[in-house]
């Protein structure tokens, strides 16, 4: 996911995406863990968007967009 599309989404939707790819993240870690190699290109990219999500985060909370 873009920037500028997290840009768009409220706090609390934010919210729900974040818990959800922190849970999505976790899983595939897991399957990862057990050798279940088919994730890696997804795990990349949820850790990638999570990233984003929390800066955009602080950048609203600082006082920023």
């Amino acid at each position: 996911m873009k920037a500028s599309k997290i840009r768009e989404i409220e706090a609390a939707e934010m919210k729900t995406k974040l818990s959800d790819a922190n849970e999505q993240i976790f899983r595939l870690r897991f399957q990862l863990s057990m050798g279940q190699t088919d994730g890696v290109k997804k795990y990349r990219e949820l850790r990638k968007d999570r990233a984003r999500m929390l800066t955009i985060a602080a950048e609203r909370a600082k006082g920023g967009k």
